[in-house]
């Protein structure tokens, strides 16, 4: 029991750490900026699923279990209306955490519509979580520089999302592939289908193609580091971008959701107080002695120029020698 104890208060120091409450809302911002992207640019064609037959409607688990039925157009459009509006409220900071709430209840709501007729996106999962677990952080403002385990606590969430969809993707492939997936020609059907100039020589390079699929599993399998609270966890998050780029630039698949949870790891922070910082800066007057250029460095010449000038002005009285001296020059 003392071992198990052990272990239960080393997880909850580690996911009730204080965090800053900045940080929080400039990812509450983020998020709300991704959902008004993703209506409107990433996946417009969600709402034409308000048209399609009801037949072709085979609702995922969650909504099985709830019970909806198939969206219908006008579903589909309320839906749409009303999370446009929470996002706008969340993007300006208006009430952020009830206006948090209803993105989540509208967007999980969306992302059902979406995957009841196909193909299900395994990089929602960290953005839900992320939308579900924000709201619940309270004094959560940009101007707001201290620390909270409510933050803490919500950030680290977000992490461990982020993570378990590197890692249980591990699972995934295995599950349907087997261990042959390292050695199959998944990569490259991908390539054939979308790859770009970038990625299309490595079909004349068999190696290649399993050393790609071989550095995917094995970067997946090493994404519980970015866990660590130092440079290593902040070194995998940033390796984890180059992965997302890198797979953009060859087969044109980019996990969008994913992008916006991994600025958990990062200290955002510095954003609001860099700009706050920048803006309060008192400028310099136009009558000053510090130029725009060269700042104090003009000043201090002007100084020294001065103190010289006072100084050889007093270097006459000095070489004459004293009153007594002039009056009896013998």
């Amino acid at each position: 029991m003392a071992q198990v104890a052990k272990v239960v208060n080393v997880l909850w120091s580690w996911f009730s750490r204080p965090l800053p409450l900045q940080r929080v809302a400039v990812l509450r911002r983020a998020a709300a900026a991704f959902v008004l992207i993703d209506l409107f640019v990433l996946r417009p064609w969600i709402a034409g699923h308000g048209l399609v037959p009801t037949e072709l409607h085979h609702p995922v688990l969650f909504a099985r279990l709830l019970g909806w039925p198939a969206p219908t157009s006008d579903i589909v459009v309320l839906v749409q209306v009303s999370l446009v509006a929470c996002a706008v409220a969340g993007l300006l900071g208006v009430a952020p955490r009830l206006t948090g709430a209803l993105t989540f209840g509208l967007y999980f709501e969306w992302v059902m519509i979406a995957y009841s007729y196909g193909k299900v996106d395994h990089d929602q999962f960290a953005f839900l979580v992320a939308l579900a677990v924000l709201p619940t952080v309270k004094d959560a403002t940009l101007v707001n520089e201290s620390d909270s385990e409510s933050a803490g606590w919500a950030l680290s969430m977000i992490q461990v999302a982020v993570v378990a969809t590197y890692f249980l993707s591990v699972y995934a492939k295995l599950r349907f592939g087997g261990i042959e997936w390292l050695q199959s020609a998944t990569i490259a059907r991908v390539i054939l289908r979308r790859g770009t100039f970038l990625a299309e020589p490595l079909l004349d390079v068999a190696w290649a193609l399993a050393a790609v699929q071989y550095a995917i599993v094995a970067f997946e399998l090493a994404s519980p580091l970015m866990l660590m609270r130092n440079r290593w966890g902040r070194g995998m998050a940033v390796a984890a971008y180059a992965f997302h780029f890198l797979t953009f630039a060859g087969v044109r698949i980019m996990f969008w959701p994913q992008l916006v949870c991994l600025l958990a790891f990062f200290p955002l922070e510095r954003i609001p107080r860099r700009l706050r910082f920048r803006i309060a800066a008192p400028r310099p007057s136009p009558h000053s002695t510090r130029g725009p250029e060269n700042g104090e460095r003009r000043g201090t010449r002007l100084s020294r120029e001065r103190s010289r000038s006072s100084r050889s002005r007093r270097k006459p009285l000095y070489f004459l020698g004293s009153p007594s001296r002039r009056a009896n020059p013998c």
